[in-house]
């Protein structure tokens, strides 16, 4: 057993280079192969680190890791360690190394991991939303229409939810949310973790979307937002009634919506759209 080969996820530092573990350091100077998302960037965080890479160095990413499964695999079966790291964080998580992990179980061959810095658990615990129960939603579809569906499919989420996003977009997808989930669902945006520009701003949606369009976003984002707390939004029924209300009484239906929806938390569309059909009744 003592010979037995392995394949090893290893987490790099998300940020500061001072997170990366003693057993990162050992992974990258005693591996026979490590197995990089980019091989410049690694080499970069061993100089960081002052660490020598002992063993090969080859690229793994997206777009060749079905086709260079087996080749690790065979200096896995061969008594070899092969070791697994992306650009930042753990492996498989929205990075290279789902496909080479299943295959490797398939294949029976040791699959374990030296565990480190996260930017989903990081983003999390830094939020100030609940922790107890959460999930892990990636990046969200770039289309405007898909990530609408997306994020319309999420509305009704107890939990927590965790997403990534480029800065570029993080002004859409909080508009987005803001539509989907309402304006004053409460949610965090998580900015260059633990780099030395870290920032963490705490507010609802809508006045997150309203940041990020006054802003030139920039680094690594992580965006997490509370889950539907049915217990403190009003029932749908009661919202359509105060609608209507406020339109029998001369207001208009859209400006009535967008007041009650602001105020409560829901995404106008479905108030709007429930209004009408209460009042086609």
């Amino acid at each position: 057993m003592e010979n037995q080969g392995r394949l090893v996820l290893a987490a790099t530092p998300i940020g500061n280079a001072e997170d990366a573990s003693a057993h990162l350091r050992r992974l990258l100077e005693q591996a026979d192969v490590v197995a990089a998302e980019d091989t410049r960037r690694l080499r970069a965080l061993a100089a960081r680190l002052g660490v020598t890479v002992g063993g090969r160095v080859v690229s793994f990413y997206e777009h060749n890791e079905a086709a260079r499964a087996d080749e690790l695999l065979e200096v896995v079966a061969g008594g070899g360690t092969v070791v697994v790291v992306t650009d930042a964080g753990m492996p498989s998580v929205s990075d290279p190394g789902f496909r080479l992990v299943g295959a490797a179980v398939r294949a029976g061959v040791t699959v374990t991991s030296a565990p480190g810095p996260s930017a989903v658990l990081t983003a999390l615990a830094l939020s100030g939303l609940a922790t107890d129960r959460f999930c892990f939603e990636g990046f969200p579809p770039r289309k405007p229409g898909e990530r609408a569906r997306a994020l319309a499919d999420l509305a009704d989420e107890r939990r927590t939810m965790v997403f990534f996003e480029a800065p570029h977009r993080v002004g859409d997808l909080l508009e987005a949310m803001a539509e989907a989930f309402g304006p004053g669902r409460p949610a965090a945006v998580c900015r260059e973790l633990t780099k030395t520009y870290e920032e963490v701003l705490r507010d609802s949606v809508g006045n997150l979307a309203q940041w990020a369009r006054d802003s030139e976003v920039r680094g690594e984002i992580v965006v997490v937002v509370g889950g539907n707390d049915r217990t403190q939004v009003a029932s749908t029924a009661d919202l359509v009634a105060e609608v209507l209300a406020r339109a029998d009484s001369g207001e208009r239906l859209k400006e009535a919506v967008a007041d009650v929806a602001t105020t409560a938390g829901v995404a106008k569309r479905d108030l709007y759209a429930a209004a009408l059909a209460a009042r086609g009744r």
